[in-house]
């Protein structure tokens, strides 16, 4: 066969047709051609150059050994081309992954600087609640990248993770603190809580002052923060209990004292009846002296129902207010120097109408328009001032 311009000896092949033989060679040379193609779509297809790059070098070598029959030359011409498309996609795919690992970089140095925010913040502003499934998330985000991203240099994956460990591991630390801090809070909470328990259950039913004792135990329980979990709940259960005992209690006395006052109130809306009878005060003198009586009765029958107190009460300020300004107006009206104040007013004020219409008359006669304008005012004003003061 005629190879690089020389005849070249490609073998024998004993007991065979000449036909049969050059079948035989014919087909090694398919073989490696078939080898030929397949790179060349593998090169197409953009697989690494890396791995490219060495089946052309075995191909190449492979393809000087070949002893097969068929067109070598541009064989080799096809594999002179694979060369170079190789080295431009070697190129290509360097600069490819140079930018995946830069991505890669910016994705994970992305992941640092969330973690890096939540440890910057004041701890006494985390909420930890939030914050925990927050921290956990990032570590899981940071191991899912370190297997998935592209392999980045070793000396700033190290400087990251540094970064990222330190963000955490603070975080980490000041979560404790402020759990041993709430362990400790929880803890005082229940040994105060348990105390006013036990204050509100030594409370006596029978007290009257029983209601309002367990009243400031509910302010100083309020004020004692909470336990924390269900605990809380089962204190307040038992701290509940004690003040339902005595509102129990304190429910049946209301109702005893309520059979007992109904008679009370009844013999004061008789009263407040008599008293409303005075209104309006036509006799001030007489008015004050039934009260009077009528005050005196009031207190002498005693107590009432709770819920009628508020109401029969108003209604005897009412009429005691009335009295007491009917009394302040009689009062004034008698007064001498009141009297004598108002005279002197009145006299005044008379007066000088009295010479306002003597102006008025001057005005009119010599055609004045503003003049009569601003007397006619003037007077209107001082009658109703005179009305008002001398009435």
């Amino acid at each position: 066969m005629l190879r690089k311009g020389e005849d070249v000896y490609v073998g024998q092949y004993p007991g065979a047709s000449p036909e049969e033989a050059y079948a035989y060679f014919a087909r090694k040379f398919a073989d490696i051609e078939a080898q030929v193609t397949l790179l060349e779509q593998r090169v197409n297809r953009g697989a690494p150059a890396s791995a490219v790059a060495g089946a052309v070098k075995h191909l190449a070598a492979s393809l000087e050994e070949s002893t097969g029959v068929g067109d070598y030359a541009a064989l080799e011409s096809r594999l002179a081309e694979i060369q170079g498309k190789v080295a431009a996609l070697q190129e290509k795919q360097h600069e490819a992954a140079q930018e995946a690992i830069a991505q890669a970089v910016s994705e994970r140095e992305e992941i640092v600087k969330r973690i890096e925010s939540l440890a910057a913040q004041e701890p006494g502003t985390l909420q930890w609640k939030s914050v925990t499934p927050a921290i956990a998330q990032l570590f899981d985000e940071w191991k899912a990248h370190q297997q998935s991203s592209p392999r980045i240099p070793k000396s700033t994956a190290d400087q990251l993770w540094s970064r990222f460990r330190t963000a955490r591991s603070h975080l980490e630390a000041e979560r404790r603190k402020f759990f041993a801090r709430l362990d400790e809070q929880h803890r005082a909470a229940k040994e105060q809580k348990q105390a006013l328990i036990a204050r509100a259950q030594k409370l006596d039913p029978d007290d009257r002052e029983a209601i309002s004792q367990y009243r400031r135990l509910l302010d100083e329980w309020k004020a004692a923060g909470r336990v924390g979990g269900k605990a809380d709940d089962a204190l307040w259960a038992q701290f509940k209990a004690a003040g339902d005992a005595l509102y129990a209690v304190k429910k049946e006395q209301v109702a005893r004292e309520n059979v007992e006052y109904d008679a009370n109130l009844r013999a004061k809306q008789e009263l407040l009846t008599e008293a409303e009878a005075l209104l309006p005060v036509d006799d001030v003198d007489a008015a004050r002296k039934s009260l009077t009586s009528i005050q005196e009765r009031w207190d002498a029958i005693g107590r009432v129902p709770r819920d009628a107190v508020r109401s029969i009460e108003d209604r005897l300020r009412r009429v005691e207010r009335t009295v007491k300004s009917a009394e302040n107006a009689k009062w004034k009206a008698e007064d001498p120097e009141a009297k004598e104040r108002t005279n002197s007013i009145v006299s005044q004020l008379r007066e000088s109408l009295e010479q306002m219409h003597s102006d008025l008359a001057v005005a009119q006669q010599a055609g004045d328009a503003r003049k009569v304008r601003e007397l006619t005012e003037a007077i209107e004003t001082r009658t109703q001032w005179l009305r008002a003061v001398d009435h």
